[in-house]
């Protein structure tokens, strides 16, 4: 039986879903479609999701944490957080300065746990959902310094990445069937 551990870039995988219209698809067990990504003769491990709480909008910040609760609830999936910085932008046709917050330490605390699993031989194959192509390097580093493992990427809907295709032993697009079959209980 092969042994896969999941690596989840929530904010990536939430931007794919609402580029593509799939708002219904929210509020997903992300375990249930990890497994539902599996290959027969494949067992899942673990389940990191990285995400980074939204600073605006008590509403957003509600629903938002009631996600990451249901989240913490189930068996083997752990939730990563990063932080925001909020950077003065000018806008180079008026010249108004206006505050955008920036997402900091999801590449970096996914690069930082895939390489720490590998050494650790917490997998022989690795999904990552993202569409990051920052993330290239991690991947290259883990398969060439751990050869017998494989990263694979699962893209999230609207999401893609040549240098993630590259990088990886295998890359493809989560359909819609896969993301409306792994959704949450309405209650938890």
């Amino acid at each position: 039986m092969q042994l896969v551990t999941a690596y989840i870039d929530g904010l990536n995988l939430y931007y794919g879903l609402r580029d593509k219209g799939w708002r219904r698809y929210y509020w997903l067990d992300v375990r249930r479609l990890i497994e539902n990504l599996l290959k027969p003769g494949q067992m899942l491990g673990e389940v990191h999701y990285f995400t980074t709480r939204t600073l605006f909008g008590a509403d957003k910040i509600e629903r938002q944490s009631a996600y990451f609760d249901a989240l913490e609830t189930l068996s083997g999936v752990s939730v990563h957080y990063g932080y925001y910085v909020i950077k003065n932008r000018r806008c180079p046709n008026c010249g108004i300065v206006h505050q955008v917050p920036e997402e900091k330490m999801t590449d970096v605390n996914i690069a930082v746990e895939l390489l720490c699993d590998a050494h650790d031989d917490a997998f022989d194959t690795a999904i990552l959902v993202s569409g990051d192509g920052d993330l290239a390097g991690p991947i290259k580093a883990t398969i060439e310094r751990f050869p017998q493992k494989s990263v694979v990427v699962a893209f999230p809907p609207n999401r893609r990445s040549v240098g993630l295709s590259s990088a990886a032993t295998a890359s493809f697009v989560i359909g819609r069937k896969r993301i409306s079959d792994s959704q949450l209980p309405d209650e938890i």
